[in-house]
């Protein structure tokens, strides 16, 4: 899998390569990479979208996503639909396969944020210096898992 010019479309055989072999990736620039799969409901659509994410685990049944954008001026996508719908759908790579399941997401703010800012600069140096390349405050997502 090589990177095309439309991110859309890479991202969609991301999804395609993690769900076709039980959460692992196995081609091109992100194989051996870990993501969690994100369906989310479109803030204007209503359609639901699938956009594979880095993260990082805190705790039980608690994820952390970075809405970095790549240091973007402005927010992802994926961001503006949990934003108005925290109500998600996360796929991760379990011991039998892909673990899929409801969650909420919320947003970090203040001592959490700083904690987990932290915990993200321990996982990935270069993905917490994102904020550092951007004027805007790049979003830390806890995602949990909902109550069955």
């Amino acid at each position: 899998m090589t990177m095309p010019s439309d991110m859309r479309e890479f991202n969609r055989s991301v999804v395609a390569d993690f769900r076709a072999n039980g959460g692992e990736l196995s081609d091109g620039m992100l194989k051996g990479s870990r993501v969690v799969l994100l369906t989310t409901v479109g803030a204007r659509g209503g359609a639901e979208h699938t956009t594979p994410l880095a993260f990082f685990a805190d705790g039980p049944d608690r994820i952390v996503l970075w809405a970095s954008n790549m240091a973007a001026p402005k927010h992802p996508d994926w961001y503006a639909n949990l934003a108005a719908n925290p109500s998600v759908t996360v796929e991760v790579p379990g011991a039998d396969g892909i673990d899929r399941y409801q969650a909420t997401a919320s947003i970090a703010s203040g001592d959490e944020r700083a904690r987990l800012l932290t915990a993200l600069a321990e996982f990935n140096e270069k993905m917490a210096a994102h904020q550092t390349m951007t004027e805007r405050e790049i979003p830390l997502v806890v995602v949990e898992r909902a109550a069955q």
